[in-house]
């Protein structure tokens, strides 16, 4: 194992564990356990969590286009001049609030609000193959992604309001591959975007060896839901506004740091592991 420098004590780098090894026996008995100091570099420190829709790409209303049908499909209600707003929410509490704009009876029913949710993922695999739009990656967001994933001290995610396969459908379709993400938290997991931090860090216990809180969760977002919603586990938001959001509304709701894009990679790789 390589062996631990005054750098890494001095760093209190999770990365560093004590070592006592077995008792020793001696004339007067056993003697106290020797200790050692042992550095392991793939020990990972940071869960780094992205949202998807105005933080990384843009679908051009794919899934708003989606939504809207799936709801008319199953639920009979008309919702394309809904004034609900869809960015920093989840797939289902989008649906409910839609249903409630509607004053359906069905707004709080969970199975027809998850079988709207199905739908809308057919829908939406039929919307980005159409070709009547093309998915947009935003500036630095490829690079940005590399940086993060070839380093050993962190894990990638998602922290995202899409359901699970509407997420992995959005991202394939801007080239950007599913599986490069180790863990990740849905809307399908939970209708409450806040609730979604805890879920994520529970997932990464086993490739990080710990459930991680505080400001080794670090959220990426285009929302104040997003820099918000981890405030249960003491997550670090970080905004970027290319989303509806201004880099102002961001810090306004307690982003640690808020950039205009991730086009300067240096600076939002500086935010992330400060």
């Amino acid at each position: 194992m390589p062996d631990v420098t005054a750098r890494h004590l001095a760093e209190g780098s999770r990365n560093v564990i004590r070592i006592a090894s077995r008792p020793r026996r001696t004339g007067a008995g056993f003697a106290s356990r020797a200790q050692c100091w042992v550095y392991l570099p793939g020990v990972h420190r940071k869960l780094v969590l992205f949202d998807i829709d105005g933080t990384l790409l843009h679908t051009h209303g794919a899934g708003r286009r989606a939504i809207h049908a799936a709801l008319f499909n199953e639920m009979g209600a008309e919702a394309t001049a809904s004034r609900v707003r869809f960015d920093g929410k989840t797939d289902p509490q989008i649906v409910r609030e839609l249903l409630a704009e509607a004053a359906h009876d069905d707004r709080d029913d969970d199975e027809r609000i998850a079988a709207v949710c199905r739908q809308y993922v057919d829908l939406l695999a039929v919307e980005l193959e159409a070709g009547t739009c093309q998915t947009t990656v935003y500036p630095g967001v490829v690079d940005l992604l590399n940086r993060i994933e070839a380093r050993r001290d962190t894990v990638l995610g998602l922290l995202t309001g899409n359901v699970a396969e509407g997420a992995r459908l959005k991202l394939g379709s801007a080239g950007i591959v599913p599986d490069r993400f180790r863990v990740g938290a849905y809307g399908s997991d939970h209708h409450e975007r806040s609730r979604l931090p805890a879920i994520a860090a529970a997932r990464a216990e086993g490739l990080m060896g710990r459930i991680p809180t505080g400001p080794d969760i670090v959220i990426l977002g285009d929302t104040p839901a997003d820099m918000t919603c981890g405030l249960e586990v003491g997550a670090r938001g970080i905004g970027v506004a290319t989303g509806s959001y201004d880099t102002a509304a961001l810090l306004a709701a307690g982003a640690y740091a808020a950039f205009e894009s991730f086009a300067e990679l240096e600076p939002v790789i500086a935010a992330i592991y400060a």
